[in-house]
Order: structure tokens, then sequence, then C-alpha cells
């Protein structure tokens, strides 16, 4: 159970807050620096943490991607995002989304399309095309990974409404 005092230092703060799960440098900094302790400090026990390798953005980043692709298909965007809440920089969330090759992205895709498929299966086929497109873009996917994903379930993707911009409503479900 956890006491509601602060910790004697800023090294026990942050070891206290890594103990619940892996942090970004940048999270880790913003959470010292609520905690009211001062610049000189936090930049300490950030290179400390890091030299220990507790702290490492690249690893953090890549562990974040495989087990994410690992529980559940997802998109490469989708992906970005949510790294990007995690306060990662640019550089290394591209360099952790290498991973995602074309293929894979299409992989996930279909995956996402037939489930939505079954689950749609009492949907007259038109309609039920046309949600399972709304599900793919609204979750992230390329429109070649959402075409292929549509041609691969239901044999083409023709009379669906692939824009960008079609399915921004669905993009939070």
């Amino acid at each position: 159970m956890k006491k509601n005092r602060l910790p004697d230092s800023p090294m026990d703060a942050a070891l206290d807050y890594l103990s619940d799960r892996a942090r970004t440098i940048r999270e880790m900094e913003e959470k010292l620096d609520s905690l009211n302790y001062g610049e000189y400090e936090v930049n300490q026990v950030i290179e400390r943490l890091k030299e220990l390798n507790y702290l490492n953005d690249e690893k953090y980043a890549q562990d974040f991607v495989a087990t994410r692709l690992a529980t559940k298909p997802i998109s490469k965007r989708k992906l970005w995002t949510q790294l990007y809440a995690h306060k990662l920089p640019k550089e290394t969330i591209a360099y952790a989304l290498e991973a995602i090759t074309p293929d894979v992205e299409k992989a996930n895709a279909l995956e996402i399309a037939k489930k939505f498929d079954r689950q749609f299966s009492a949907i007259e086929r038109a309609e039920r095309k046309q949600r399972v497109a709304r599900r793919l873009l609204g979750r992230g996917f390329s429109y070649d990974a959402s075409v292929f994903a549509l041609e691969s379930v239901f044999g083409d993707a023709e009379d669906v409404d692939l824009s960008a911009n079609a399915y921004e409503e669905d993009a939070d479900e």
C-alpha cells in the first residue's frame, strides 16, 4: 500500500514512479517537476536513470509497439498517436514504427475487417462493407491497407467511400 507522503529525494520519487511501469524521459521530467524538485536535481536524476538503463525512450517505443501489435491489430497511424501521447520525440517514434511494414499494416487491417464482417453479419452486404470501411478508416488504416482488406473480405472495394475525411466521426470508436 502506498503512503501519501512525498519521497525524501528526487531519486526515490523517480524510482517510485517507475515501479508501476516503464516511463519516457519526458514523463519522468514532468513528474519530478510536478513534485517541485529543482531543475538541477531533476536533470541529475534523469541522467542517472539513463545510465542505469531505467529510462530509455528508444527501448520504450520499441517495446510499446511490440506489445500493441501482439495484443491486437492496430494501425501505424494510431500507434504514432499513442506514442506521441507518451511525449516521445518524433524521431524516436519514427524509428520504432519502422517495424510496421506495409504488409504488417495490411495484415492488421485484414484482421479488423474480418472481425467486423463477422460482427455485422446480420446486416445486408453493401451496408456491412460500408461499416467495415468506416471502422478501418476510423482506426487510422491507410487507403491501401483498407482497400486490401475490403477486397480480401468482400471480393472488391467498389461502392465504398474511402476518402480521408469520410469517416472522421468514427475515429474515436
